[in-house]
């Protein structure tokens, strides 16, 4: 496995790799890697010839409030980690290679973004396509694999490949959980041994759901009014939204018919959690 920080040597490195007919995987990642990440490094060595990872925490992604001092960095262990999973390449840039001296290009893909985590993070996704969008240009990789967890970023990340004619296609792949259901997060390290016993109720919320919607419940406000009645019975999670929207253009919805995501981010302490579920009503 070689570890590359600068963008030349990485090019040079998959030009290689592509004039020896490899197809090439990438995952992108901010690192402080748990079993989610490492199962879309599974699916991606099984499907190409070769596997990158990118690891950087992404500053313009965070609003001046928000976690990126204290966002966890664990450099040896993800390195250790990814080794162990045979990842050919990690690519881990500095702030200075990704966003040089005078950096004035942002992507802000519109109206997708501005819903469910776009209410409270207003200039995240803006971060987020901006980043990825120089990842898959460095990289040039043949699919980019992205994680059900992150729902909002993954259609927001389709939408602005699509838009602009990236050749690339995207995998999501399902949310991987610890054994109680607590869909695993980086910022899981932030909760209390309370909070964590707390924040299962998320996944549970959603469950409940599920099974309400079949049984028959169409009425979106009802579903969502019992996931937030449930969070609240059974923890001190504050709850930011709670929302049923349809999973492609991630529209609110007042029925509940077609495909449905169900979605919900809670606030447990210093720790900001999401989730999710998908319907096919």
């Amino acid at each position: 496995m070689r570890i590359i920080t600068d963008i030349a040597k990485l090019r040079k490195a998959l030009t290689a790799a592509r004039r020896k007919g490899k197809r090439i995987g990438f995952v992108p990642t901010m690192g402080c890697l748990h079993e989610g990440h490492l199962s879309l490094m599974d699916a991606c060595r099984r499907e190409n010839g070769l596997t990158v990872v990118s690891i950087f925490v992404n500053p313009a992604q965070f609003s001046p409030t928000e976690d990126f001092a204290a966002y966890p960095r664990q450099k040896k262990r993800d390195v250790l980690l990814a080794k162990k999973r045979n990842v050919d390449i990690i690519f881990y840039p500095s702030i200075k290679t990704i966003y040089p001296k005078r950096y004035l290009t942002y992507i802000d893909v519109k109206k997708i973004t501005q819903t469910l985590c776009g209410h409270s993070r207003p200039k995240h996704f803006r971060g987020v396509t901006t980043v990825v969008a120089k990842l898959l240009n460095i990289v040039l990789p043949d699919v980019l694999y992205l994680g059900q967890k992150d729902a909002q970023q993954c259609v927001v990340i389709r939408q602005m490949t699509t838009d602009l004619n990236f050749p690339v296609q995207v995998k999501v792949l399902p949310t991987v959980r610890e054994k109680d259901g607590l869909a695993m997060s980086s910022r899981n390290a932030y909760l209390t041994p309370k909070q964590r016993r707390e924040a299962t109720v998320l996944y549970r919320s959603l469950r409940q759901a599920r099974q309400q919607v079949a049984r028959g419940e169409r009425r979106a406000a009802t579903v969502t009014k019992n996931i937030r009645r449930l969070i609240r019975q059974d923890s001190k999670g504050r709850i930011e939204y709670v929302a049923c929207v349809a999973a492609d253009t991630l529209e609110p919805v007042k029925t509940l018919k077609g495909h449905i995501l169900i979605a919900l981010a809670v606030r447990f302490g210093k720790a900001r959690l999401i989730d999710n579920i998908f319907l096919h009503v």
